[in-house]
């Protein structure tokens, strides 16, 4: 019953799967590795972290009506000129 499918077995693709799966066994740090690692790691998140908190801070969405800013610190209105 079980092991007799129509697909025929590549070996090179048997190959491929078995080099993927032992990955892990030679990885090496080399200077490339080293910087994708550092940005992946360290300096995405982080560049994400950055823009996240500051539009964060930046809006209000709590308790608005229509026509309010949605700025936490609104710029003062402009003032009104007086024509004579």
């Amino acid at each position: 019953m079980g092991g007799h499918g129509f697909v025929r077995i590549d070996p090179a693709i048997e190959r491929w799967i078995q080099m993927r799966g032992d990955t892990y066994k030679h990885f090496r740090w080399t200077p490339r590795t080293t910087l994708i690692g550092i940005y992946g790691l360290i300096l995405f998140p982080g560049l994400i972290y950055t823009i996240a908190s500051t539009e964060y801070i930046k809006w209000d969405w709590v308790g608005k009506r229509k026509g309010e800013s949605l700025l936490r610190n609104p710029p003062p209105p402009a003032p009104v000129a007086e024509e004579e």
